[in-house]
C-alpha cells in the first residue's frame, strides 16, 4: 500500500511541475511591456498598433479554454502521459515560432493558437490522474496542489523573463523558454499514470445504501442536459471573468503608486493565487464545495468593492487588496474541478471539466473588454469595480441554488450524506 500512496504523490508532484512550466501565460504582462516599449520607441521591431497589444493573450486564453474540451477527451481515452507530451510540444513550438518573427500574425499563431492549444493539453493532463489516486475526501486538496503551480509560475518566470530579455532580447528569451518547456514538460509527463482499472483507495468511505461514488458516470451529452452544468458554467464565468477584469486594473494602480517596484504586487498576487487554490481545496473537503464557494465569492466581492476607497498612494492597502484578489481568484481553479468530479464522476472527467472550463475562457475574454469600455467612457475604473462586485454577489446566490443532478441511480439525499460531495 505504501507503494501506491507514493505513486499518487509522485503523480501529484509531476502535475504540479507541469503547471509550474505552463503558467508562463500569467507572465504575459512582461512580454507585453517589452513589445509596447518597442512600438513606442519606433525601433521597427514590433510594427503593431497599441490597440492590438493584448490580442495574442486574448486569443491564447480562448484557445486554451476550448482546447481543454478536446484535450480532456484525449486524456480520458488515451493517457495523461500522451496528453501532457502533446501539450509540452505545442507550447514549446509556439514559443519557438515567435522567437523567429516579431509580426503580429506570428504572435497570434505562436503565442495565441499554438501555445493556447499546448496549455489546454498540458493543463488537462495533470489533475485527473492525480485525484484518481486519492479518496474523495482529499479531492479538493489534491486538485488545489496540482493547479497551484499554474498560479505560482509567474513568481519565478517573471524575473527570469526580465533577466533573459535584458541579456539576450525578447526573441532569444522565447527560444530558450520554448526549448526548455518541451524538455521539462515531456520529462515530467512520464510520471503521469492512472491507477489500475477499478482502483479504489482504501480510505474511501463506501455508501452501503447506494452505489459508490465511482458509479457516478455522466457522459458529456448527459451532463449538458442537466441544469447543474449551466449553473456551474455561469458561476465560473462570473468568478473568473470578474477576477481577471480587476487584476489588470490593480496592476495599473500599483505602477502609479510604486513605479518600478510594481512587480512586487504582481508577485504577491501570484502567491495569493497559488495559496487560494490549495487552501480552498482543503477547506472544501471539510465544509463542502457550496459553503467554500459562497464564502470566496462574497469575500472577493467585498475586496473588489473596497478598491473604490483605495488610492494608488496607499501602497500597503493596495498590496493587501492585490494579494486577496489573487487568492480569491485562485480558489476557482480548485473548486470547479472538484465540483465537476463530485457531480459528474471521474470516467469522463477530462472532457466534462473541459466543457466547464470553457467558462473561464469566455469570462476572461469578455469581462476585461467590458471593463475597458467602461473606463473609456467614464475615464475611471470605478463602475467596473461596482459591476464586478455586483456580479460576484449574484454568483454567490446562484451557487447556493445549485444542486447535484439527480438520476435514477444517484439520489440527492444520498449525495448530501458525503461531505466531499456536498451540493454546491
Amino acid at each position: 500500500m505504501n507503494q501506491i500512496k507514493n505513486l499518487g504523490w509522485r503523480v501529484t508532484m509531476a502535475g504540479l511541475g507541469i503547471n509550474l512550466a505552463l503558467g508562463i501565460l500569467y507572465t504575459w504582462s512582461i512580454f507585453k511591456m517589452t513589445i509596447k516599449d518597442s512600438i513606442v520607441a519606433g525601433d521597427g521591431l514590433f510594427n503593431w498598433s497599441l490597440a492590438s497589444l493584448n490580442d495574442p493573450y486574448a486569443v491564447c486564453c480562448l484557445v486554451f479554454a476550448f482546447t481543454m474540451i478536446f484535450a480532456g477527451r484525449v486524456q480520458d481515452r488515451l493517457s495523461p502521459k500522451i496528453t501532457a507530451v502533446i501539450g509540452g510540444i505545442l507550447t514549446g513550438l509556439g514559443l519557438i515560432l515567435i522567437s523567429f518573427s516579431t509580426t503580429w500574425i506570428s504572435w497570434i499563431l505562436g503565442f495565441g493558437i499554438l501555445m493556447g492549444m499546448g496549455l489546454g493539453f498540458g493543463y488537462a493532463s495533470a489533475t485527473p490522474p492525480a485525484i484518481k489516486w486519492f479518496p474523495p475526501a482529499k479531492t479538493g486538496m489534491i486538485a488545489g496542489i496540482v493547479v497551484a503551480g499554474f498560479g505560482l509560475a509567474s513568481v519565478y518566470i517573471a524575473p527570469l523573463a526580465i533577466f533573459l530579455i535584458e541579456k539576450v532580447g525578447l526573441s532569444q528569451a522565447m527560444l530558450i523558454f520554448g526549448i526548455a518547456f518541451i524538455v521539462i514538460v515531456s520529462a515530467l509527463a512520464q510520471f503521469l499514470v492512472n491507477p489500475p482499472e477499478g482502483y479504489v483507495h482504501p480510505d474511501t468511505v463506501q455508501n452501503t445504501t447506494s452505489a459508490a461514488s465511482g458509479s457516478i458516470d455522466f457522459e458529456p451529452g448527459k451532463m449538458l442536459r442537466t441544469a447543474t452544468f449551466y449553473k456551474l458554467w455561469i458561476i465560473f464565468c462570473i468568478a473568473s471573468g470578474a477576477g481577471l477584469m480587476i487584476i489588470g486594473g490593480v496592476a495599473g494602480m500599483a505602477k502609479q503608486g510604486m513605479g518600478q517596484m510594481a512587480w512586487v504586487v504582481v508577485a504577491l498576487m501570484a502567491v495569493g493565487n497559488a495559496l487560494g487554490r490549495v487552501i480552498a481545496g482543503i477547506l472544501s473537503d471539510r465544509i463542502g464545495r457550496a459553503n467554500t464557494l459562497f464564502i470566496m465569492l462574497i469575500f472577493q466581492s467585498i475586496v473588489i468593492f473596497s478598491l473604490l476607497f483605495i488610492t494608488p498612494a496607499q501602497v500597503m492597502l493596495l498590496v493587501l487588496a492585490a494579494m486577496l484578489i489573487g487568492f480569491n481568484y485562485g480558489t476557482n481553479l480548485s473548486l470547479f474541478p472538484s465540483a465537476t468530479k463530485d457531480f459528474f464522476g471521474l470516467k469522463n472527467f477530462g472532457v466534462n471539466y473541459g466543457l466547464v472550463f470553457s467558462a473561464w475562457g469566455v469570462g476572461g475574454f469578455i469581462f476585461p473588454r467590458v471593463s475597458q469600455m467602461i473606463v473609456a467612457y467614464t475615464n475611471s475604473p470605478r463602475m467596473a469595480y461596482v459591476l464586478a462586485a455586483g456580479l460576484l454577489l449574484i454568483g454567490a446566490v446562484l451557487a447556493l441554488l445549485t444542486k447535484a443532478p439527480v438520476t435514477e441511480t444517484y439520489k440527492q439525499p444520498e449525495f448530501i450524506a458525503t461531505p466531499a460531495t456536498e451540493k454546491i
